[in-house]
């Protein structure tokens, strides 16, 4: 049963629905199983995000509930995370090739990774998945876990599953799953207007 609830933002000026009413929630379904099709539609729109030269400076892990895999992304997880994050179908975790293989440093990898998780995180909600990007996690415990290459930066873990009871989450969920979605004016965002 979907308990989805309603953030869709109140923008100044009309957007795309699909990015008006993304949004990251901490509530997952425990129970349900991912739905493989809409993640790979995910991993497929990550795939196809822009980057410098073509590069591609991104890979995943990708660490289902239930595996050991997804257990050690979880110890990987700081503070709040690792209280809602579990739930999740699975856990991904993004990372940028700041080094190329021929020891060149690829300088912008960080941000194309954003990027193929952005487009990730937008897929997933036009296929009814829920998301939520984290930046609490180490670094440190991701590459010493899955013995990661020194040019592989871990960058975000994301969360990915299906929507969850937020009246069956606990107090301090709840109370961030319904506090008002909101952003600084675009006039502040923009620092230059010319």
């Amino acid at each position: 049963m979907s308990h989805v609830l309603d953030r869709t933002a109140q923008t100044d000026v009309p957007i795309l629905d699909v990015l008006a009413e993304r949004w990251s929630t901490r509530v997952f379904d425990a129970e349900t199983p991912i739905d493989e099709e809409a993640l790979r539609a995910a991993f497929e729109a990550a795939r196809w995000s822009p980057s410098a030269n073509n590069t591609q400076p991104w890979r995943f892990l990708l660490a289902r509930r239930g595996t050991d895999a997804h257990a050690r992304v979880v110890d990987s997880l700081v503070g709040f995370n690792q209280g809602w994050a579990p739930a999740a179908g699975a856990l991904v975790v993004v990372l940028a090739e700041t080094t190329g293989a021929d020891g060149n440093a690829l300088p912008w990898a960080t941000y194309d990774a954003g990027q193929a998780a952005a487009f990730f995180t937008v897929e997933a909600h036009a296929r009814g998945l829920a998301t939520h990007t984290m930046g609490g996690f180490s670094g440190d415990v991701l590459r010493a876990s899955f013995d990661l290459d020194a040019r592989f930066t871990p960058v975000t873990v994301i969360a990915v599953g299906a929507f969850g009871d937020p009246d069956a989450a606990d107090e301090a969920v709840r109370t961030r799953e319904n506090a008002p979605r909101t952003r600084r004016p675009l006039a502040e965002t923009l620092l230059l207007d010319a």
